[in-house]
């Protein structure tokens, strides 16, 4: 049904630039610093607030501590092998990094003031709710079908445990899958003309919308 790249290279890359950016953390002040994080780009909503934008970008290359970059570095690794070679090269950058800022916008417009945030996991769950939408769009599909029932199960269950544990961002999930679903029904697959121009148009409209409307909660609550 689908023609697949087989070689993961923007999965790679990705991984490759998190861990840098981990070990230029650990070698200016070590990646649990808060001094750090801030430093490299962190977010936090007073600093978005004053204008330095640019923090809805950088915290998805960030982790705190060693088992935060293994475990997101892992399901990167796991995820983006099955779902960059399915949607293409570019398709995959696109999901992974619009979705983990309309993670971090979520997490500006609804999140703690005084929280910091970093992590891929704004864009992870983007990956994740990506399966959903190619599952409804190519229904017929048994393969894709069974992914997408996968993944929504794993959603779920990752945000159930956000509600039990603290310091977990819970808005930057949910934000992350959010743009993540629409982003996968505006992009689909690759040589397929499904869906239609108008709905791929109308979900990225969809998506630009909820950003902007994020984007000005955020300012004017901390504004």
């Amino acid at each position: 049904m689908f023609n697949r790249q087989n070689k993961a290279y923007v999965t790679w890359f990705l991984l490759a630039v998190t861990v840098g950016v981990y070990l230029v953390e650990t070698f200016v002040g070590g990646s649990q610093n808060v001094n750090t994080l801030i430093l490299m780009g962190a977010k936090t909503n007073s600093l978005v607030q004053e204008g330095q934008w640019w923090r809805l970008i950088t915290p998805i290359f960030l982790h705190i501590g060693i088992f935060h970059i293994f475990m997101n570095g892992f399901t990167l690794l796991y995820v983006g092998q099955i779902l960059e070679p399915m949607v293409g090269h570019w398709r995959f950058l696109l999901i992974y990094m619009l979705s983990g800022i309309t993670g971090n916008l979520a997490s500006f417009a609804f999140g703690a003031n005084n929280a910091i945030s970093a992590g891929a996991s704004t864009s992870l769950f983007g990956m994740f709710a990506a399966f959903l939408a190619l599952a409804v769009i190519y229904r017929e599909n048994r393969f894709l079908r069974e992914l997408g029932k996968s993944f929504l199960g794993l959603i779920a269950v990752n945000l159930l445990m956000d509600l039990t544990m603290s310091g977990i961002d819970i808005w930057g999930h949910v934000g992350g899958a959010i743009g993540g679903l629409f982003l996968g029904y505006a992009l689909g697959l690759p040589g397929i003309k499904r869906p239609k121009m108008i709905y791929r148009v109308l979900s990225m409209i969809v998506v630009i919308a909820i950003s902007y409307y994020m984007y000005a909660k955020g300012m004017v609550v901390y504004g």
